[in-house]
């Protein structure tokens, strides 16, 4: 079994932010894949079924991003897996617009959520799905304006962008899913961002 989480934020305010984009691509996902949100656990609504021939919980924690850790331990003790079993999709300010970078480990990057995750899940050892959503102009560059840049919306040419990388999440999920770490790795680590029209 996976556990694919996506971060965000809950609540119809916050649901076109950059901040929310790990929730948009599990969003889409489970429509692809013929799974709904419909039920409760651990903090988090979930989207449970099979992808593949493998059974996956879909998860958007409802705690808000910084206490994502708390709802993603819960999971995983009442799923029983390990941080192995995990694969958490979320926002990068240090990646451009719309480029995924995928990798297991690692420091958060300063990512409050992934921060929570390392701190209440046990350790770092889980697969992360990076999608960039750029930075703020080089002249805002204090922690005040980085926090109101990630819970701003994607809007205009940005938006068109997030909206052709979602389904490329989507695909990058299904190849870690069918073919393994080292081969989603492969093919888009080194795929170029969409182009703005």
């Amino acid at each position: 079994m996976k556990l694919i989480v996506g971060l965000g934020n809950p609540g119809p305010g916050y649901s076109g932010n950059r901040h929310n984009v790990g929730f948009m691509c599990v969003n889409h996902f489970a429509k692809v894949h013929g799974l709904h949100f419909d039920k409760k656990k651990a903090n988090s609504r979930v989207a449970e079924g099979q992808v593949g021939g493998i059974s996956v919980v879909l998860a958007r924690p409802q705690t808000y991003m910084n206490e994502s850790g708390k709802a993603v331990n819960a999971l995983m003790r009442k799923l029983k897996i390990g941080l192995d079993d995990v694969i958490v999709v979320h926002d990068d300010l240090d990646l451009p617009l719309g480029r995924i970078r995928i990798r297991k480990g690692g420091s958060s990057g300063g990512h409050k959520g992934v921060q929570s995750i390392i701190a209440e899940a046990g350790g770092a050892d889980f697969v992360r799905v990076r999608v960039g959503i750029g930075r703020p102009s080089s002249q805002i560059q204090d922690r005040r304006d980085v926090i109101d840049f990630v819970l701003t919306n994607f809007l205009g040419e940005t938006r068109s962008v997030i909206e052709k990388t979602v389904p490329r999440v989507a695909e990058a999920l299904e190849c870690l899913l069918s073919d393994g770490l080292t081969a989603a790795m492969n093919v888009f680590n080194t795929t170029p961002a969409p182009e703005p029209p």
